[in-house]
C-alpha cells in the first residue's frame, strides 16, 4: 500500500480510503444494501490485509449505525492507533437545535455523539459534510477549532461545496487564528469532472488534499453500461447524482479495460489517482473484489492515448452533490 501526506499537513494516509457508508444496519437510514457486523467482517479484515488504514464514515450513515459498526470493527480486528479514522457532521440526526447543521451547538453535540458511537476519544479527521448557509462561518470555524484544541479531533476537513465557500471558511480561520481545513472530500470521477474547474486549483494553491467520493460514479464505471446490481437499484444517492449513467463515458472505460485485460474499476480509479491534487479516493466496498481492484489500480499507469480515450466523451455539466 502506498501512503501520502494529506495535503501539506503532517497526517499520512493510505492512498485508498475505506468508505464506510457501505456498513450499517439495513433497517436504519435509507440504504437497504448496507452490510451489518457479520457481513462487514471480511471486508474490514481484507482492508487491513491490504494496508488500507484510512477509514471514513459519517454520523448520518445508516442513522449512526455505520459509526457503531466501525467502532466495533476497530476493537475486534485492529488497534485504534494503527488507523486514521474520519467522520463527518452536518446532516440531520434529530429534530432538536443541535441535531443538524454547523452551529456551535450542533458541532459540539454531534462530535461527542460520534465519539460515543465509535468508542474512541478522538477522530483523526473531523469533516463538515456540507456548507451551512444558515450559520456564520466564524461560528463554525471557531467551534471546529475548539474541537481540535479539546483533543477530540486531530485535523479538520470539508466536503462538497463551492470553491468560494471553502475559501471564505479558510479565510475566517486565518483571521481568527483557528484551525484550517487540510482536506476536501468532493465528488470526482470520469463521469463528474467539474471539480477540475471549480475546486482543484484552490486546493493546490492552499495545500488541501482531495479525497474523492464516488470515484466510480456509484459503480456505473465499474461495469458495462446497462448492467445492474442490488445496490444500483437501491441507492437513492446514486440515482440522484448519476441516474443511469453516461453511456459514452462508460463505453470508453470498457474499451480501455478490455484493451488491457483488467477490470473497468481499475481503469476508472487509476484515472482519478493520477490527478496530483488527489490524495486518497474513497472506495465503498460491498464485495471482496472491490478493495482488491482499488489496490491494483495503484499500479496502473495509463498512457496518454488511453487518457485521451477516457476523457474525450465528457461534456461540461452542473456540479452535483452540494
Amino acid at each position: 500500500m502506498e501512503h501520502t501526506r494529506l495535503g501539506t499537513s503532517g497526517l499520512r494516509v493510505s492512498r485508498i480510503a475505506l468508505g464506510c457508508m457501505s456498513f450499517g444496519e439495513p433497517s436504519r437510514g435509507t440504504n437497504a444494501w448496507t452490510l451489518d457486523d457479520d457481513a462487514a467482517e471480511p471486508v474490514f479484515r481484507q482492508a487491513l490485509d491490504l494496508g488500507i488504514t484510512f477509514w471514513d464514515t459519517a454520523n448520518v450513515y445508516s442513522d449512526g449505525s455505520s459509526e457503531e459498526i466501525v467502532g466495533r470493527a476497530i476493537r475486534r480486528y485492529t488497534r485504534r492507533e494503527d488507523l486514521v479514522l474520519a467522520t463527518k457532521v452536518f446532516f440531520r440526526m434529530h429534530d432538536g437545535p443541535g441535531g443538524q447543521g454547523l452551529s456551535r451547538k450542533a458541532i459540539l453535540e454531534q462530535v461527542d455523539a460520534s465519539l460515543t458511537r465509535l468508542g474512541t476519544d478522538y477522530v483523526d479527521l473531523y469533516q463538515i459534510h456540507r456548507f451551512d448557509p444558515e450559520t456564520p462561518v466564524e461560528e463554525t470555524m471557531e467551534a471546529l477549532h475548539d474541537v481540535v484544541k479539546a483533543g477530540k479531533a486531530r485535523y479538520i476537513g470539508a466536503s462538497s461545496m463551492y470553491a468560494w465557500q471553502l475559501a471564505t471558511m479558510q479565510h475566517a480561520a486565518d483571521l481568527g487564528g483557528w484551525t484550517r481545513f487540510v482536506s476536501m472530500q468532493d465528488q470526482y470521477s470520469l463521469m463528474q469532472r467539474e471539480e477540475e474547474r471549480e475546486m482543484f486549483g484552490l486546493l493546490a494553491h492552499q495545500g488541501v488534499g482531495a479525497l474523492p467520493w464516488s470515484p466510480l460514479a456509484k459503480g456505473r464505471l465499474a461495469r458495462p453500461f446497462g448492467e445492474s446490481t442490488t445496490r444500483f437499484t437501491n441507492d437513492p444517492v446514486g440515482q440522484r447524482f448519476f441516474g443511469d449513467g453516461d453511456r459514452a463515458v462508460v463505453d470508453a472505460v470498457q474499451q480501455v479495460a478490455e484493451g488491457r485485460g483488467i477490470p473497468m474499476a481499475q481503469v476508472a480509479l487509476a484515472w482519478v489517482l493520477r490527478n496530483p491534487v488527489v490524495d486518497a479516493p474513497i472506495v465503498g466496498p460491498t464485495k471482496p473484489h472491490h478493495l482488491a481492484d482499488a489496490v491494483e489500480a495503484l499500479d496502473v499507469e495509463l498512457t496518454d492515448d488511453e487518457v485521451r480515450t477516457l476523457e474525450a466523451p465528457y461534456t461540461p455539466r452542473e456540479p452535483t452533490g452540494f
